[in-house]
């Protein structure tokens, strides 16, 4: 969840940041390699197995309130995905 305090001191709602003036906004932020193993882990079957190299870097489009919308394997390619779909990214440290 993402949370953001107004000048008021008050706090914005998820659904509140998201709805300020660019829905179309989308940040990058890198994942762990961890994060994303248990993630997938969560959604396979368990007569399923996968590996991920540890260490790995993966990088995240997220809307502003959160919502993982794609995973990639570069920074780069995360930027043009976001591109791609009309999306304006911005990098999250």
């Amino acid at each position: 969840m993402v949370r953001s305090e107004t000048s008021r001191g008050g706090v914005m709602s998820d659904k509140e940041l998201a709805a300020l003036g660019a829905p179309d906004m989308v940040y990058i932020c890198e994942v762990d390699a961890d994060s994303i193993r248990h993630e997938i882990a969560r959604h396979m079957p368990s007569d399923h197995s996968f590996a991920i190299e540890p260490g790995t870097k993966f990088y995240a489009v997220c809307a502003a309130d959160g919502t993982r919308v794609a995973i990639t394997d570069s920074r780069e390619a995360a930027f043009a995905t976001a591109w791609q779909h009309e999306m304006t990214p911005v990098s999250v440290h």
